[in-house]
């Protein structure tokens, strides 16, 4: 056998070995949040996506009874806290793609997941991604329902974007994420949900592993059925941008194949704010259709909602006008990535109903434990 022959065979089984490699290769996906009412509709999509076969999906959870239900979709559950912050270190140090659902203002979570990913690119050279869930929150004014604002922020602006105050809801946890990208050792990508409305439905619901509803509109239905009368926070003026979750999870689909396909091209950093939104609102147009649902059920008896008093924002909403706020914003960064939300502001408003069914159902009361800045902006 000649030396070239021999160089041939080598050079043919060494590319065929790479090609194995390649084929069986995984990415290492590290989740936080996928009980939750955003995480387990994203965790849904994944596991449908096309790439599912090569992804190695690792989830977070504090439920025993969850961590062995989730096993049987194929994904390796530890159980544990965020509050861990040497067991979320140590995951997030595993993780090619870590897609941060579980809180948006823990900045020792997010501390703790950039020392991590700092690890893993100290270890292995590339840049691992981080998929943060912020949201419209952090565009809130003080309005408390007396006003419509009139500041509305381009998520394809970054310089608009950083004339926020870092005392702003989220705000603190993203510019440190932010920083961390800057550094390098990490691509960091922030989605700004707004209000999300609809009810998730799927296996990760019908199994009893993930929560299937939002905050913001079922906690002001709850306060409406407690009362009696569709309410709202002052004069109902102020304006808040709307988004299904299902477009919410789909964005998640988008902004991962993008990174995938065209990554120069999908702006991360300072460049890597996503809201997610197709539509905006009137605290008063949700209180409104409350107060007609409500009456037309023989719950009420006025059609008109009216201004919580000082008394029931305490004791409905912790003492926080927080739903008076405006938060406007245009998600012009994440359509032009490719995202198509489907669903609009009507949707929304006919998408009361069912909710008031579903409250009705469990007794008028919210029976689960979702963070609200993850359920809603």
């Amino acid at each position: 056998m000649t030396t070239h022959l021999l160089i041939s065979l080598w050079a043919s089984s060494l590319t065929q070995v790479q090609k194995t490699c390649i084929m069986s290769s995984k990415s290492n996906v590290f989740m936080t949040g996928v009980t939750g009412y955003v995480g387990g509709s994203v965790l849904s999509r994944l596991l449908q996506h096309p790439d599912g076969p090569s992804f190695s999906i690792t989830v977070l959870v504090r439920s025993e009874e969850k961590a062995n239900k989730l096993k049987d979709f194929g994904v390796n559950p530890v159980v544990g806290s965020i509050k861990d912050v040497a067991l979320l270190e140590e995951l997030s140090s595993k993780a090619d793609i870590l897609i941060s659902l579980a809180d948006s203002d823990d900045l020792a979570m997010g501390q703790a997941m950039l020392r991590g990913l700092k690890r893993r690119y100290e270890t292995n050279g590339s840049v691992p991604i981080l998929i943060q869930t912020s949201g419209t929150g952090v565009l809130a004014d003080g309005s408390a329902g007396d006003y419509s604002g009139d500041v509305i922020y381009n998520d394809d602006d970054p310089d608009q974007i950083e004339t926020l105050a870092n005392t702003q809801q989220h705000r603190y946890l993203d510019l440190a994420l932010v920083q961390g990208d800057k550094e390098g050792y990490v691509r960091v990508y922030l989605i700004l949900p707004s209000n999300i409305y609809g009810l998730a439905t799927g296996k990760l619901v019908d199994a009893g592993i993930q929560n299937p509803r939002s905050i913001q509109i079922p906690s002001i239905i709850n306060a409406s059925l407690s009362r009696g009368r569709g309410g709202m926070v002052g004069a109902g003026k102020n304006i808040w941008n709307d988004v299904h979750i299902d477009d919410v999870a789909d964005l998640y689909v988008v902004l991962y194949d993008s990174i995938k396909s065209n990554p120069k091209a999908t702006g991360h950093g300072r460049e890597g704010f996503y809201i997610a939104e197709n539509g905006e609102h009137t605290l008063y147009q949700i209180g409104k259709a409350i107060a007609e649902d409500l009456v037309a059920r023989g719950k009420a008896t006025n059609p008109e909602p009216s201004t919580f008093t000082d008394e029931e924002i305490n004791l409905y909403f912790g003492g926080s006008t927080f739903w008076g706020t405006n938060s406007r914003g245009r998600s012009n960064r994440s359509r032009s990535i490719g995202w198509k939300p489907r669903y609009t502001t009507q949707d929304m408003l006919a998408g009361i109903k069912p909710e008031i069914d579903a409250l009705i159902s469990v007794g008028g009361k919210f029976s689960f434990n979702a963070p609200a800045p993850v359920a809603s902006g």
